[in-house]
């Protein structure tokens, strides 16, 4: 089963554990350096990176539906914490199976790659769906709250979320050196070296507050270098995992870019109306999933609708 995933992925994936090895050494270094320094997010960060590439490389390896299951096993646990985090009505209990089994199905749309039921399926029928057996169960009090808080997480933690999936799907394009699983290892690297270059660029030169209201520690500074690493990170990448020419490899760093940071800042805004720092702790230094997950959710969908625009 191994002998079928494509030469740019295994070597990307060990790119990847190349990556992890040099931060770990560095991490220990760090703590060897500074012992009086607090590492108490630092080191657990690092083991969850591990655990995570580990996960997410063990279900590339296996095959296209293994991938898929572990994501929409990612969707299940984002759309867990969710929910544990929302008031809800006692009667809403009843309804939430419903969203729970929209998981398989919004995933089965995408192995099947029927794009025409995928793309509707949750804005569309679970839209109607929802409120339907609300007014079944007959609880009015709260009634448009419980129900726009319902299909938001959906769409948030499983309908862009599932677009990753669908991408998976794909098979090669015209020139491109491998299929979906190299798309995705492109938008999720990117996705990723993003939130860590505006984390650095901020944290070394960032003054000027992007959105105090919401997120105090994003900066002007933060999101321009992390936009420029991911942009040019992107045009390194694309020959090796992507059917892009330049035009559109800088296009989608800038796209993944500017997503990501909207998407974090998203997520920042639901954490501070429900005043909580985390949505969860499932990941040891991140928080929950969907802390990790912020801004895939908005670089995801937009990610594969241009490839899919251009290429399919």
């Amino acid at each position: 089963m191994f002998a079928s995933v494509q030469g740019n992925v295994a070597w990307t994936l060990a790119g990847l554990y190349a990556v992890l090895v040099a931060a770990t050494v560095a991490t220990a270094v760090i703590v060897w350096r500074q012992p009086r320094w607090d590492y108490s997010d630092l080191v657990p960060r690092m083991q969850s990176w591990w655990a995570i590439v580990t996960l997410f490389a063990i279900a590339i390896l296996l095959d296209r539906i293994a991938s898929l299951v572990f994501l929409g096993f990612v969707s299940f646990l984002a759309l867990k914490e969710y929910l544990s985090l929302i008031p809800t009505r006692r009667a809403d209990r009843k309804v939430l199976l419903w969203a729970y089994l929209a998981i398989p199905i919004q995933y089965a749309w995408a192995g099947a790659e029927a794009y025409g039921f995928f793309i509707v399926f949750i804005p569309v029928y679970m839209f109607l769906l929802l409120p339907t057996m609300m007014v079944i169960y007959g609880e009015t009090p709260g009634f448009l709250r419980a129900a726009g808080s319902l299909h938001w997480g959906l769409m948030t933690c499983v309908f862009t979320v599932s677009h990753a999936g669908f991408l998976l799907m794909l098979p090669a394009a015209a020139g491109a050196a491998v299929g979906g699983a190299g798309l995705l290892l492109f938008l999720l690297i990117l996705t990723q070296v993003n939130d860590v270059g505006q984390y650095v660029f901020g944290k070394l030169v960032g003054r000027i507050r992007a959105a105090p209201s919401v997120s105090p520690r994003k900066t002007v500074e933060g999101f321009f270098g992390g936009l420029a690493t991911t942009t040019g990170l992107a045009l390194l990448m694309a020959p090796f995992l992507t059917p892009f020419w330049w035009v559109h490899a800088a296009a989608t760093g800038l796209i993944i870019g500017f997503a990501g940071f909207l998407g974090d800042l998203t997520l920042s805004a639901l954490k501070r109306d429900l005043g909580i720092k985390d949505t969860g702790r499932t990941l040891p230094g991140h928080g929950g999933v969907l802390d990790r997950i912020d801004s895939l959710t908005f670089t995801a969908p937009l990610f594969f609708h241009f490839v899919y625009y251009f290429y399919y």
